[in-house]
């Protein structure tokens, strides 16, 4: 199993540094005063160490943090110093950057799809005002950005940055004179021009002998014949990385021409014509093969890629999708164009069908695909899909949790940017469906029992309708008392829930979704009057009563439903695994005093032993600490107390004093155990 170090990383535990600057960011005004424009400025002259500097605006700009005020804080420049920032779709104004960020010595800045309010033009008129900037800036990234103004032949902006090594502008609307502007930049060795309007490639010639890095995917306008984009590509001579891939939109002959010209660019070593058309295996191989130095080829959505030669499984890396290893390689790649996710993905769900072990290195691919692209319906149902058959059943247990947490907030966040899309939401719900991510994996809980709520009330597929209440039963255990009473005061979630236990006792039918219903209401109900409330006003009692007429014989049913019945809570079997999470004993106690209803007792006592006996370390440690010893010394003492309630309450007495002793000797043994980082003091007359 092939099990990389980014998945290392998300077995491990978060690093102190990444914990730090996470609170710090989430937490910035406790450090703060705030400006009397709304920016913050950090309270005390805190030298920060440079690399952290970058760590913490990077971290802000992923986790959606910054924003004109936070940004505010990076004014200090001589006390956060940035060399690589990264604001990659951060929300900030023109004038926020213009005074936060280019003050600095900046080495690189990634503005990649920042808002709309930040123009290009904006960006490189903050940047030339620093005279530093202008000299230092080698990489610039501005993917997905407006160009404002930069389509007027006068306007050269990028000359000015005669530093720069490294420029991407794919997506951006840029025309012929910006490209013309951009190659007259003396270092210039990497330029992106994907998905831009650019219609002649003519001025990269001013750059034949420095550029080793041109990328033209999808290259949309170019109105050059395919002898003129050769005859121009052929003259880069230090080029070594070409991509003129296009997403099988266009019936260009370039690739086909381009691998059959005999001599052409012979410093390549890495060549990507994913999507395009005419691609054999036999030309890929005998271009390869005359290149000795070839590191990389881009073969998904050709018709090659199938041969041994090209399987990506040695030292030449291949995009295709022939085989894990090339689909994989395609999700790294190209992970930012939602074409080739797509397609990627396609294939990836087929392989993914018969993988029999936990796989958390593909399921991270599949992940950075979701979060580049979370509006892109087709992206999210086919990784929704392949999400499902990589946690299904036992594969969870095998996937780090953080992991797990990452793919499950991406699966609810598809959910509510799609929710009227069935399949998508099927997916999700059956991948939600795990024990494992249920159970152990944090998430925003409180946020996925309303989706699925909401799913469920508009929705009558009797298969989803029995995992959905199944993933509601669960979570409800899960929340605070506090989100169960938010959650439960919603009429229309207890009126859902009444109308499918409503339906089932019409029926007859006693089967999981009528178990699971029943006990997300024991759960929404539990210390929560307004959910009480609804559920009378809407006729439960009176249905309860029908499902009780209803399943004379199923204890199973009456332990959900009532549960006050003396004989009855006798006979009902010990179920297999703990049916129910309570988060204080406090509301049983005064049910124990009910010694004039010793059935309202004896299922106060059997709910109590019920979860002792399954999971002592929590409930034994819970009741003794909310004063639990001397209630059941009461209900043993009293003279009232009915002889199947006492043997119930000396059956959680017995546990209780068990816990202790387990507790105790573990103290002990803590407390003999010597730290082997503490010095041995040796007594007078011992051997050293």
């Amino acid at each position: 199993m092939a099990f990389n170090s980014l998945t290392m990383d998300e077995a491990s535990p978060a690093s102190l540094t990444d914990l730090c600057l996470s609170y710090v960011s989430r937490n910035l005004e406790r450090f703060c005063v705030k400006h009397a424009d709304g920016s913050l400025c950090l309270r005390d002259s805190l030298l920060f160490p440079q690399e952290l500097a970058d760590q913490l605006l990077a971290k802000m700009a992923t986790d959606g943090l910054l924003n004109d005020s936070t940004v505010g804080v990076f004014r200090s420049s001589e006390y956060l110093r940035l060399r690589r920032a990264c604001i990659r779709t951060a929300r900030i104004s023109a004038e926020a950057f213009q005074r936060a960020l280019c003050p600095h010595r900046l080495l690189e800045l990634d503005a990649a799809r920042v808002n709309a309010d930040l123009t290009i033009s904006d960006i490189l008129h903050g940047l030339a005002s620093n005279k530093h900037c202008r000299e230092s800036l080698q990489r610039l990234v501005l993917t997905g950005l407006t160009m404002s103004s930069l389509e007027e032949p006068s306007c050269h902006c990028f000359s000015s940055l005669q530093g720069l090594r490294s420029l991407s502008l794919a997506n951006v609307d840029f025309y012929d004179s910006g490209l013309a502007d951009v190659c007259s930049l003396s270092r210039l060795e990497s330029l992106d021009l994907s998905n831009t309007s650019v219609t002649n490639l003519n001025p990269l010639l001013g750059l034949r002998e420095r550029l080793r890095s041109l990328t033209l995917h999808q290259l949309k306008r170019l109105e050059m014949s395919t002898a003129q984009l050769l005859a121009v590509i052929g003259q880069l001579e230090a080029l070594q990385h070409l991509d003129i891939s296009d997403d099988k939109q266009f019936t260009s002959d370039v690739a086909r021409q381009l691998l059959g010209e005999p001599g052409i660019l012979p410093a390549l070593v890495s060549l990507d014509v994913s999507g395009r058309k005419q691609v054999t295996d036999a030309a890929v191989k005998a271009f390869v093969e005359e290149r000795p130095g070839m590191t990389f080829v881009g073969l998904l959505a050709t018709d090659a890629g199938f041969s041994n030669f090209l399987n990506g499984k040695g030292s030449l890396k291949v995009t295709g999708e022939a085989n894990e290893t090339q689909i994989c390689e395609a999700l790294r790649r190209y992970s930012e164009r939602e074409g080739f996710v797509r397609e990627a993905l396609f294939h990836l769900f087929s392989l993914t069908h018969v993988m029999e072990k936990p796989r958390p290195d593909i399921l991270k691919l599949v992940v950075l695909g979701m979060k580049n692209h979370p509006a892109t319906l087709n992206v999210q149902l086919a990784a929704s899909a392949c999400v499902f058959n990589l946690t299904k059943q036992d594969l969870a247990a095998g996937i780090p949790v953080r992991l797990l947490g990452t793919v499950t907030q991406l699966l609810l966040e598809a959910m509510c940017t799609f929710p009227n899309h069935q399949q998508l939401q099927k997916n999700c719900l059956l991948s939600l469906c795990s024990d494992r991510i249920l159970q152990e994996v944090p998430f925003n809980r409180f946020e996925a029992a309303k989706l699925v709520m909401q799913w469920l009330c508009n929705h009558e597929d009797q298969n989803m309708q029995r995992m959905a209440v199944a993933i509601i039963s669960i979570l409800a255990a899960k929340l605070s008392t506090e989100q169960t009473a938010q959650l439960g005061a919603e009429l229309f979630i207890v009126k859902q829930l009444l109308h499918i236990v409503h339906q089932k006792a019409t029926q007859g039918v006693v089967d999981a979704t009528l178990k699971f219903t029943l006990s997300a209401l024991w759960n929404l109900t539990d210390e929560s009057p307004t959910t009480c409330r609804h559920f009378i006003e809407n006729q439960g009692l009176d249905l309860f009563i029908k499902v009780l007429e209803s399943f004379p014989s199923e204890s199973s049913i009456q332990q959900k439903v009532l549960g006050l019945l003396h004989s009855t809570i006798l006979k009902w079997p010990t179920p297999a695994c703990e049916m129910v999470a309570y988060r204080s004993f406090n509301p049983f106690f005064p049910l124990l005093e009910c010694f004039h209803t010793p059935g309202v007792q004896l299922w106060a006592a059997w709910a109590m032993q019920h979860v002792c006996s399954k999971n002592a370390p929590r409930y034994c440690s819970m009741l003794l600490d909310e004063g639990g010893l001397h209630q059941l010394e009461k209900v043993q003492t009293h003279p009232d107390t009915h002889a199947d309630v006492m043997r119930l309450a000396e059956s959680i007495l017995e546990s209780l004093q068990r816990h202790q002793a387990r507790t105790r000797q573990t103290t002990q043994t803590h407390t003999h155990t010597r730290c082997p980082l503490q010095p041995h003091t040796h007594k007078e007359g011992d051997k050293p």
